[in-house]
C-alpha cells in the first residue's frame, strides 16, 4: 500500500507528482529545488540553493518520520558539474555519519531554472 507524505515545511509540487511517497518502509522523496516554502520563490545563489534544497528533504523525510541518516540513495541534478566541489562540502555537513549512496549528473536545464535538484530513497522504521 502506498501512502502520500506531504508537508508544507517543504514546497508544494509543481506539476503532477508529490513530494513523496512511501511504500510500506521505503520512502520515495521527489526531486526538490531550491523553493522557499514560506514565499514559493526560488533562493539565489548555488550555496543557498544547496542549503534550500536539502532542507526541503530533510523537512519530508522527517514528515515521513525519519531523518537524514534513514536516506539510503540519492541522487544530484547539477546545472554545472563545476558546481560540484561546492554542492559536495554543503551536503557533507548533512550527512555526517555514514552517507547514503549516491549518483550526480551534469544536466542542460533543471526546473525554473534551478542549480541543483537532488532527489532521494529513505528506509523509514
Amino acid at each position: 500500500m502506498k501512502k502520500v507524505i506531504s508537508t508544507d515545511k517543504a514546497p508544494a509540487a509543481v506539476g503532477p507528482y508529490n513530494q513523496a511517497i512511501r511504500a510500506g518502509n521505503m520512502l520515495y522523496i521527489s526531486g526538490q529545488i531550491g523553493l522557499d516554502p514560506a514565499t514559493g520563490e526560488m533562493v539565489e545563489g548555488l550555496e543557498n540553493q544547496v542549503e534550500r534544497v536539502l532542507e526541503n528533504l530533510k523537512a519530508v523525510v522527517e514528515e515521513a518520520g525519519g531523518t537524514m541518516e534513514s536516506i539510503v540513495k540519492a541522487t544530484v541534478l547539477l546545472q554545472s558539474m563545476d558546481d560540484f566541489k561546492t554542492m559536495n562540502g554543503i551536503y557533507s555537513r548533512y550527512f555526517t555519519g555514514d552517507p547514503p549512496a549516491r549518483a550526480a549528473f551534469a544536466v542542460t536545464a533543471l526546473p525554473l531554472g534551478a542549480l541543483v535538484e537532488i532527489e532521494a530513497i529513505a528506509l523509514i522504521d
